[in-house]
């Protein structure tokens, strides 16, 4: 072996060197590589809890399932456009398309560069929330708050499909900002502290101010519409997600109330002039499930934060989240978007007569017939990723906003690089995930991976939180290869089952799950095998995980240094 002292050598001995040493260095980085997991095909089949049949000219509810809170949508022409919250998922703001407001597909994600968000330290409920899109003279708007990295902002494309750019930072506090266009005129309307001090916990206002979009920058004056909500002597909670359309020479401003969680609704007001005084509608709120028999079998709850939209027909309807519980207030899918009809009563826009549930089908909007999607977002569906293609499809997503490439397809393989551990808010962990969209869901996976050392983790992860997850998959423990399960609720990981693995051949994994119950299976060499049968899951739910998300299921790696 050639060696050399410092300042020592001919150049050609000091050349042969540095190519040893990068030979060294890239066998390194292949045996690395070579011992990454290697995961074939995810496959997911999903079915809804409540039994519902959408017959010939009729849509089912929700219209987009799982995780896809806090919808906003607008027309152009006759497509319609949806962009969603993602809270710390990267890629984030999830845009979708349809030309019915049935049948939706996803085209891209307005969040996709690390470059124009950073989610680093923030949790998952953390980051951007609640979104408006909105179209004028040739550009689409999303206008947008991000919790805890930068406040609110705007970001424009020129195809909604992307790229969109990087963000316009906006001068104020609060939330929610949505865009209003008045001819060539621009307002923004947002959630911020009231113009006095705040009375009670969640005391909140709404304002509007002039938005120059040729420079971005806001202009004139900031006046409040709404002071905590619809009756401030009732004490209202966080009025927010305000939008203003323009009817019969009335503006009016719509907006939820409530809080998320079981007393959600959706209120309006109206006025003659753009910045008031707004008149709240007697008869709100327009939209609620509240007042509902909570024990109600398969109740649809939490309903609000709606945006009107009129068709090319004229005709008016509303998008709007709510939940799908399985037991009281438990749900582990997330919220959920939703689709009705608005009938205007006597110059008032009325989502949902009080006392009303929200059906599980309805009649279809009346607009062009449209097949329903290749990846439905409805009902009951199925699908399988090969990982046959050169990158992942858009509705995969992980945690927070990655500063290195997290995985490769190599050969019909998901090539996983390792990351942070779950739960480590200073990292981003080996995560791809996709949603899971029904409370009665099959997930399942194929592995390729021989654990190096105790620790190592390779298979699949629900995650709910930083604090709530769980990981089934192999790993080594005292030296033997095994499958196994691990839990984390409020950040407290515990082992709940596991079994040793007799050989190193790929193990398919595979995570059912029935309202708030899951089981494990897996298979190796052929011989199928039950881990865990009956695993309370209700620490993946919003109730007990809390926060604004829905469960992600998807392969994760975790390799010790």
């Amino acid at each position: 072996m050639l060696r050399a002292k410092p300042g020592s050598g001919t150049n050609k001995e000091r050349h042969v060197l540095r190519l040893l040493a990068l030979a060294a260095a890239l066998a390194a980085t292949s045996a690395a590589a070579s011992d990454l997991p290697r995961f074939s095909r995810f496959a997911y089949e999903g079915q809804s809890q409540e039994q519902a049949t959408a017959l010939p000219g009729q849509y089912r509810n929700p219209i987009v399932s799982g995780y896809y809170p806090d919808p906003s949508v607008t027309r152009v022409g006759d497509d319609y456009y949806l962009v969603l919250s993602s809270f710390a998922h990267f890629p984030g703001l999830p845009i979708f398309r349809s030309k019915d407001l049935v049948n939706w597909t996803q085209i891209g994600n307005a969040i996709d560069r690390p470059g124009q968000l950073d989610f680093t330290g923030k949790r998952t409920s953390e980051a951007v929330f609640a979104p408006d899109i909105s179209y004028h003279g040739g550009t689409f708007y999303i206008a947008n708050t991000c919790v805890g990295c930068g406040g609110n902002f705007v970001i424009t494309a020129k195809d909604p499909a992307g790229p969109w750019s990087d963000p316009t930072w906006l001068p104020f506090e609060g939330i929610d900002p949505s865009i209003h266009w008045e001819g060539d005129r621009a307002y923004i309307v947002n959630n911020r502290a009231p113009a006095e001090p705040p009375r009670y916990d969640g005391h909140r206002a709404i304002w509007i101010q002039e938005f120059d979009w040729r420079t971005g920058k806001m202009v004139g004056e900031s006046t409040q519409l709404v002071n905590g909500g619809v009756d401030i002597t009732k004490k209202p909670v966080w009025i927010e997600g305000p939008h203003i359309l323009r009817r019969g020479g009335w503006y009016y401003l719509t907006a939820a109330e409530g809080g998320t969680s079981v007393n959600h609704s959706q209120v309006v007001l109206r006025s003659r002039t753009l910045r008031g005084p707004y008149a709240a509608f007697a008869g709100n709120p327009i939209l609620t499930q509240r007042d509902l028999d909570p024990t109600r079998p398969n109740p649809i709850t939490s309903a609000g934060h709606a945006k009107l939209v009129q068709t090319q027909n004229g005709d008016w309807w509303a998008t709007f989240l709510a939940v799908r519980p399985y037991a009281g207030d438990y749900y582990n899918i997330g919220r959920e978007t939703f689709l009705l009809p608005v009938t205007w009563r006597d110059g008032w826009p009325i989502i949902l007569p009080k006392g009303k549930a929200i059906p599980f089908v309805a009649p279809k909007p009346g607009l062009p017939a449209q097949p329903r999607a290749a990846l439905p977002t409805s009902g009951d569906f199925a699908y399988a990723d090969e990982f046959d293609g050169t990158r992942l499809g858009l509705a995969w997503i992980g945690v927070r906003t990655p500063k290195t490439r997290l995985y490769r397809l190599d050969g019909g393989d998901l090539v996983l690089n390792s990351g942070a551990r779950l739960g480590d808010l200073s990292g981003v962990p080996g995560f791809v995930a996709r949603r899971q969209q029904h409370h009665r869901a099959t997930m399942s996976t194929t592995v390729r991976f021989t654990p190096d050392k105790d620790g190592d983790r390779a298979g699949l992860a629900a995650m709910q939180s930083d604090r709530n997850y769980l990981f089934f998959g192999v790993t080594r423990l005292e030296g033997q290869a095994c499958v196994a399960l691990y839990a984390s609720e409020d950040g407290k990981e515990r082992l709940i089952a596991t079994a040793p693995l007799a050989t190193s051949a790929p193990v398919t994994l595979t995570i059912r799950t029935d309202g708030g119950t899951m089981a494990f299976l897996y298979a190796e060499s052929g011989a199928s095998k039950t881990l865990k049968s009956d695993l309370d899951a209700r620490f993946l739910s919003t109730k007990t995980a809390t926060g604004f998300v829905g469960t992600l299921v998807g392969p994760y790696t975790w390799l010790s240094s």
